[in-house]
């Protein structure tokens, strides 16, 4: 079996995801490529063939930035050449954008955001959740050629070092990157606090924070913990927080090891992009609310008296 990963960079630091999907590879076995793309690929090139993986690095200066138009261009290059079996990239907006065009381009099957992957008699398949979670669908390629695979973030452990990989750095032809858009500037939006999708750990708040004064309270919380900051679609379309923080059905689909609730009751839009978190501990002053149905752990009272204390004591735990 041939695989080829997608690595995701964001001027020219590597993502996390990257090194997952390359674990997720591994454990099925065969032959893995990966393809990265940047400005500089220098230092993202070596730290992917550590972890064992032949890497075709592609560095241009029309490529420091994301643009799938380019992107895909050059990862069909590959896939002509290599003709992989499977193609896999992380369910990130990077990896959807990509994988999606791809699979149109190559006329082949794709499964996206899965969170379990096993092989049998050669042919893979893909575990993915569905109906809020309450089911999970078995996919698999039924169709000769390429099966393209998007992957939950946080649903596999990150590759550790491995002996065989190295680096073939490639020509890139000018025409590939001449594209209708032009990418001139990337402005984060997350004001260097940690991403969602990359998160292990995230505070999210609901109405239950009473109005957006409160909200740094829970940033605080956040910021005891080294955490993301969530929120539920009830506050950000109150515009108590910027809808970046959103975390559900119609926001960001998110698989921490440990995910706070507080002040969630737990609609079943919420409870979509965050009930395959690790552990879950909700704090609700109503002890009937739906999130203490998912909940590992589950606080019943004031989250104004139970947050600030909590914050305080995590604060001398962590230093």
């Amino acid at each position: 079996m041939k695989i080829l990963t997608i690595a995701e960079q964001k001027e020219n630091q590597l993502a996390g995801v990257s090194f997952e999907v390359i674990q997720a590879a591994r454990a099925l076995g065969g032959e893995i490529t990966t393809v990265v793309m940047g400005g500089d690929t220098n230092a993202a090139a070596a730290a992917l063939a550590a972890k064992g993986t032949r890497v075709m690095a592609y560095a241009h200066p029309d490529l420091k930035y994301f643009n799938d138009e380019a992107y895909v261009r050059i990862v069909k290059t590959v896939i002509d050449a290599e003709k992989p079996d499977i193609v896999m990239a992380s369910a990130t907006f990077y990896g959807k954008a990509l994988m999606a065009r791809l699979a149109a381009l190559c006329g082949g099957a794709m499964a996206s955001d899965c969170t379990g992957l096993t092989v049998d008699g050669g042919a893979l398949t893909a575990l993915r959740p569905a109906y809020g979670g309450n089911v999970f669908m078995k996919l698999q390629n039924n169709r000769p050629g390429t099966f393209f695979v998007t992957l939950r973030p946080k649903a596999f452990v990150e590759a550790v070092d491995a002996a065989g990989g190295n680096v073939v750095n490639q020509t890139v032809d000018p025409a590939l990157v001449v594209t209708r858009a032009k990418v001139r500037e990337r402005v984060s939006a997350t004001g260097g606090k940690v991403n969602l999708n990359e998160a292990d750990v995230i505070v999210a708040a609901g109405r239950g924070i009473r109005g957006p004064e409160n909200f740094k309270m829970i940033e605080e919380m956040a910021d005891a913990l080294r955490a993301a900051v969530g929120a539920s679609r009830a506050i950000v379309d109150a515009g108590w927080v910027p809808y970046l923080h959103q975390v559900g059905q119609t926001g960001k689909t998110v698989n921490p090891k440990l995910y706070f609730a507080v002040g969630i009751s737990g609609a079943i839009q919420h409870l979509v992009g965050m009930r395959s978190s690790k552990t879950i501990v909700a704090i609700n002053r109503d002890k009937d609310a739906p999130i203490f149905n998912i909940a590992n752990y589950g606080i019943v009272g004031d989250l104004f008296e139970i947050v600030p204390v909590l914050t305080k004591k995590l604060k001398e735990a962590v230093g």
